[in-house]
This record gives structure tokens, C-alpha cells and sequence, in this order.
């Protein structure tokens, strides 16, 4: 064994198995997380409903594959099973036997219907933890309803807050509820198992993506509800109190600053080339600027149009907080990436080469030989073979019978 394999198998998830039955975007991204973390995670898909929709969402697609679900299921094991079948139980049960966590992203009423909840799960094995990411829990009036982020922007008043003041609300540019539900759940999941593996109980872990949405209102919530303050749009997408902090317009593009602190400020107007706004009384602190905004940010913004982004980047860096508005291209050409080794590379029959993004937690000592997603029911059978133990005749007898 090489000394790169000896770094690899010290990833800190290795020798932990979860079950995942999931699709689409917010579960998928909790147990990528976990699996790019080493642990192993064994994805099942209905064989009679062709599998996670995911599959399918173009463009790039190919032959019960897309780019779409390679770039949430890398490092994944892949099995079918009919959970819905009669005979179900005879494969999940001993795989609950044998892993550490069983992971859903369901509509809310069909974890407990399914069998995949700690109630159910708990006479077969103690020490289980059943995680079940939905959209409004597996409790109360809305457990029944699907949900999507665009929806829960919608309801958790997301798009209320973001886009111009005279325009149409707005989603985020990224399924931000989506992405953070899922690593809320994977956190929820890990915590859940430390306390597993010292006491040998199992557990529920709810995480709902309404909730997620709503916890995410933050520092806002609080003004709202200790205060009364009515959140609403800002122009340049600047931030409600601290100006300026914004998009800038500049000769080629934009710019975007942050004078999160007075020094920054006066740093700002003086590079701009009017330091005598840093010692104007109507702008001295953080409530003159905010009340005087109508009348400072009109300035900055004929004074940031003299240059392009790349001369006031160069100007300003080390002195106040700024950043490109970058397209995606050139957020990728950032040298950055190349530094972090935010770009790797997955071998693919089809695609060739998938390039993805790499995830955000390193190692010191370990790292990860990164896998493609699998295709649909790649590792039934090896699974129950190896992991489970089922003879060949019992697998045929399975698939003769539709249960996987």
C-alpha cells in the first residue's frame, strides 16, 4: 500500500455506512458531503420508477445519466430496491443491521410509511439514526406537501428581500435553501452519531427546509421581531445598514465594496480622490451615512465610473474590503482555485472527464480518490452479496420478484 492510499483511508467518516433514499438536489448534497468525508454511503432507487429524477435533468444528459447527477452523487454506492414492495424488509432490514444511518429527503408523511423511521427501525438495530431532510417535517399540517426551494424562498420571504426595489422579487441565484438543508442535515446526521456510538441509542433527526429557509433570516429576524423593523429591497444590492456596502458601477463592470468599518470608509472616499467626504459630519459614522445615503451614494458611483474593476481592485485591495463581480467563467479562472484545488476531475464512461468542484473541507492528513456517481442498481448485486451476504439464487429470486 502506497503512502497516498494510507492518506486516503484516513478520512474521518471512513468505516461509517449510511442508507440513502433520495433524490433531486437537498438530500443528494447532505450525503455527498458525507461521502467526500469517506464514509459510505449506499443510495437506493425505485428500479420501476427509473431511479432519482435527478438522472434526467438536462442538459448533458445520457442514458439514465446527466451532469446534474454525477454532481451530486460522486462517491456513492448504487442499489435498487422497491421499498414500497411487500417484501422489502428481507433486504432493508439487514442493511440497517449493518449501517450506522439511514438518510431520506421525503415528503414528510412517507418516512414513517416506508419503515424508515427510529420507531421502525429500532428493534432491528438499537443504535440506528434515522435522518429525514423534508420540506415542512414529518409532523403537523404540511408534512403531506412536497416542497422546493424556489417555494420555500417564496414562503420564508427570501425573494422578498432580494432584487431591485422597483423590480419583481427574486430567488437567490443558487438553490441556497436547496444546499444549506442539506449540509444542516448532514450536521444534524454526524451529531447524531457521535452521541450513537458513545451510548449505543439511536434516534430521529428532523430537518425541514421551511425551517432551514426561516433560520437563515438571522441578524434580520431579530431586528423584525425584537423591533418591528420591516425588511425591504435596496438598490446596488447593498446591505441594509452599512453603507456603503454595495455594488459599485465602474468603466468595464462592477465592483462590489464592503466598508463594514468608518476607517474603510474614509480608505474608500480617499483612493476615490475626495477625502474630504471622510471628514464630512453627514457622513462620519455608520447612522450619518445611512441617513444621508441619498446623498453620498450618487457620488461614489460618478466617482467609481473613472476606472474599470481590475484598477480599482488594484487600488483599493489591502485597504478596503472589494471584489470583482465576476461571471462563473471568470470566477474559475481565479488563481484561488487552482491554490484550494477547488477543481477535480471524475472519470466517466460517457461524459469523459466530469470536472466538478471540490468540497470545502480539507485535511491535513488525508484526502479522496474521487468516484463517479453510480449508475442505476450498479452495486445491487455486490452489495447484497458482499455486505449482506445473500447467495446468487436469493438475489435472482429478488429481481425475479421485483423487490430490487
Amino acid at each position: 500500500m502506497d503512502k497516498e492510499d494510507v492518506k486516503r483511508n484516513d478520512l474521518p467518516l471512513v468505516g461509517t455506512s449510511v442508507i440513502a433514499v433520495e433524490q433531486y438536489g437537498a438530500g443528494p448534497w447532505a450525503t455527498m458531503i458525507l461521502a467526500d468525508l469517506g464514509a459510505e454511503i449506499i443510495k437506493i432507487e425505485n428500479p420501476h420508477t427509473k431511479g432519482d429524477i435527478a438522472r434526467y435533468v438536462p442538459p448533458h444528459t445520457v442514458d439514465e445519466d446527466s451532469i446534474y447527477f454525477q454532481s451530486f452523487n460522486r462517491n456513492k454506492l448504487g442499489m435498487t430496491l422497491d421499498l414500497t414492495h411487500p417484501r422489502a424488509n428481507e433486504v432493508l432490514h439487514p442493511l440497517v443491521l449493518k449501517s450506522d444511518a439511514v438518510f431520506n429527503n421525503l415528503r414528510g408523511d412517507l418516512p414513517k410509511k416506508l419503515g424508515l423511521d427510529y420507531s421502525s427501525l429500532m428493534d432491528v438495530n438499537p443504535s440506528i439514526v434515522c435522518c429525514s431532510l423534508s420540506a415542512f417535517g414529518r409532523e403537523g399540517f404540511r408534512s403531506h406537501e412536497p416542497g422546493y426551494d424556489y417555494l420555500m424562498q417564496g414562503y420564508t420571504g427570501w425573494m422578498s428581500i432580494t432584487g431591485e426595489p422597483d423590480g419583481s422579487p427574486q430567488k437567490s441565484g443558487l438553490p441556497m435553501v436547496d444546499l444549506s438543508g442539506g449540509a444542516m442535515a448532514a450536521i444534524g446526521l454526524l451529531s447524531a452519531l457521535m452521541r450513537s456510538k458513545d451510548t449505543g441509542k439511536g434516534c430521529d433527526v428532523d430537518v425541514n427546509l421551511f425551517d432551514n429557509a426561516i433560520s437563515h433570516l438571522s441578524f434580520i429576524a431579530a431586528w423584525h421581531l425584537t423591533k418591528g423593523y420591516q425588511p425591504k429591497r435596496f438598490p446596488d444590492s447593498s446591505h441594509p445598514s452599512m453603507i456603503p456596502s454595495q455594488v459599485l458601477p465602474t468603466k468595464d463592470g462592477w465592483l462590489v465594496v464592503m466598508c463594514a468599518k468608518n476607517k474603510f470608509f474614509k480608505n474608500l472616499v480617499s483612493i476615490f480622490g475626495m477625502p474630504e467626504l471622510g471628514s464630512d459630519e453627514r457622513f462620519a459614522d455608520y447612522e450619518g451615512r445611512l441617513e444621508n445615503k441619498e446623498v453620498l451614494i450618487p457620488i461614489l458611483k460618478d466617482m467609481s465610473k473613472k476606472r474599470t474593476t481590475s484598477q480599482w481592485i488594484e487600488l483599493l485591495k489591502g485597504s478596503v474590503p472589494c471584489a470583482p463581480v465576476n461571471s462563473v467563467e471568470e470566477a474559475f479562472k481565479d488563481p484561488q482555485i487552482v491554490e484550494d484545488q477547488m477543481i477535480i476531475n471524475v472519470e466517466h464512461p460517457e461524459f469523459g472527464s466530469v470536472k466538478q468542484v471540490a468540497g470545502p473541507i480539507k485535511f491535513s492528513d488525508s484526502s479522496k480518490m474521487h468516484v463517479k456517481a453510480p449508475k442505476l442498481g450498479e452495486h445491487t448485486d455486490k452489495i447484497l452479496a458482499e455486505k449482506l451476504g445473500f447467495a446468487q439464487g436469493q438475489i435472482d429470486n429478488l429481481r425475479n420478484e421485483k423487490v430490487i
